[in-house]
């Protein structure tokens, strides 16, 4: 239930929450593959053509986009020795800078990433049953991929300028 005086989510946090589901639809057609094929083989003896190719396509589209929801949210696994010891001036100084070279391998795993998918088209690559193209299936993990970056970009802007809006976030997320 909210309140008259709820603040209205900024377009940044709209974004956020959008790829957040994005990632989530995934997982749920890749376990709904899954789950599916199993219950042909073993009731039915038969099986979804191309779900072997289906199904690692899309786990590959489920790690770029589980990287878009847990670059922004910081909930990947980190290790924090050195920051848990931190000033909260050298905590804030190791975020931005962590960020920022997130940002970067990222954004340069991103361009590597659409290579690939330009490759994939560019040689007609196919499933095994119905010969169905797969550069689309790259391609969506790439927008995956350029989410991420997307939200690393905010994260970091965030860290900077507006440190008070990943404490909300965080204290949200802990509810």
């Amino acid at each position: 239930m909210h309140s008259a005086n709820a603040v209205k989510p900024s377009v940044f946090d709209r974004i956020i929450d959008s790829i957040e589901w994005t990632a989530a639809m995934f997982v749920g057609l890749v376990a709904a593959n899954i789950f599916i094929s199993v219950l042909l083989r073993k009731f039915f003896s038969t099986s979804i053509p191309d779900a072997y190719d289906f199904g690692r396509l899309m786990l590959g589209i489920l790690i770029f986009w589980g990287i878009a929801a847990t670059s922004y949210r910081g909930s990947h696994i980190t290790v924090d020795l050195v920051w848990s010891l931190s000033s909260p001036r050298l905590k804030r100084f190791i975020d931005v800078f962590a960020t920022l070279v997130l940002l970067f391998v990222v954004t340069v795993q991103t361009i590597m990433l659409f290579d690939k998918v330009r490759g994939t088209y560019n040689d007609n690559v196919l499933t095994y049953d119905l010969n169905l193209p797969t550069w689309p299936f790259f391609a969506i993990a790439w927008m995956g991929d350029v989410c991420a970056v997307l939200l690393i970009a905010i994260r970091t802007w965030r860290l900077i300028f507006q440190p008070e809006k990943l404490q909300e976030t965080t204290e949200h997320d802990g509810e």
